[in-house]
C-alpha cells in the first residue's frame, strides 16, 4: 500500500509516496536540478512538460501540468484554486495511488507538488517510469494479441469503475503483452453505469481514427479489441 505524507512548502506543498522520503525534496520538480545532475532526458512528447529521469536507483517520469489550447496560449501552467484536495497535481497523486493499491495497470505515484498563487497554482506530478512503447507509435504495426491485450486491460479498469478523461493511443502503454494506461489527469472512480464505458472506448476509437483515418486495418483491430472487452 501506498502511504501518502506531506511537507509544506514556503508557498505551497508535496505529497508522497512515504517509501519515497529519502528522495524527495523541493528541487525534483525543477528540471534544471536533474540537468544539473545530467539526469534529465528529452522531452517526452505532450505539451513539451514533461521528462524521464534517471539517476541512479531513480527512474520517474516528471510532469508539469500545462494548458492546452487557445488559453493555453494566454495561461501557460496556472489552474483556478479551489481547494488543495481539488487541484490537478493532487487528484491525480490521490486516484493514481487508489488504483496502482488495487493492482490495476496504472503508473504508482511517487509525488505531486502545489504552489500557490494570489488566486491560482501551478503544480507538477512525478509517476515511477513505465515500461512500454505508446500504442499511437505501433499503431501500424500491433498484431491482434496486442489489440486484445488492450481490450482486457480496459475492461479491467471499467469493471473497477476508473474512468479515464482522455483515454486515447498516446496513453497506452504496449510492453509485450502487459498493459498500462497512463496520464489520469482528471480521472475518476465512477459508480458502474454502460454509458460512461461505452462513452470512454468512443473516445479511444476516436483517437485511434485520427491517427490512421480511413485504414480497413483499423476496424479488424478494433473487433479484436472489442471482442476481448466483452470477453
Amino acid at each position: 500500500m501506498i502511504k501518502a505524507e506531506r511537507k509544506a512548502l514556503q508557498n505551497g506543498i508535496i505529497v508522497y509516496d512515504a517509501a519515497q522520503a529519502d528522495k524527495i525534496h523541493e528541487h525534483v520538480f525543477t528540471p534544471s536540478y536533474w540537468t544539473a545532475r545530467e539526469a534529465l532526458g528529452e522531452p517526452l512528447g505532450g505539451r513539451g512538460a514533461a521528462w524521464r529521469i534517471q539517476d541512479g536507483d531513480i527512474d520517474w517520469v516528471l510532469r508539469q501540468y500545462r494548458r492546452g489550447g487557445l488559453v493555453g496560449r494566454v495561461v501557460l501552467d496556472w489552474y483556478f484554486y479551489a481547494g488543495l484536495e481539488r487541484t490537478r497535481p493532487f487528484h491525480e497523486w490521490y486516484i493514481t495511488a487508489r488504483l496502482h493499491d488495487e493492482g490495476l495497470p496504472v503508473p504508482r505515484p511517487v509525488a505531486a507538488r502545489v504552489d500557490r498563487g494570489l488566486i491560482g497554482y501551478r503544480g507538477a506530478l512525478i509517476t515511477a517510469t513505465v515500461p512500454g512503447t505508446s500504442f499511437a507509435s505501433m499503431l501500424e504495426s500491433a498484431g491482434e494479441a496486442t489489440w486484445r491485450a488492450i481490450g482486457r486491460t480496459v475492461r479491467r479498469l471499467h469493471d473497477a469503475g476508473a474512468w479515464h478523461a482522455d483515454l486515447n493511443a498516446h496513453n497506452i502503454l504496449v510492453e509485450g503483452d502487459s498493459v498500462t494506461v497512463i496520464d489520469w489527469d482528471r480521472g475518476q472512480v465512477r459508480p458502474q453505469d454502460t454509458a460512461w464505458r461505452e462513452a470512454n472506448l468512443k473516445r479511444l476509437r476516436r483517437s485511434l481514427d485520427k491517427l490512421r483515418p480511413e485504414d480497413p486495418a483499423m476496424d479488424a483491430g478494433w473487433r479484436a479489441l472489442r471482442d476481448a472487452y466483452n470477453g
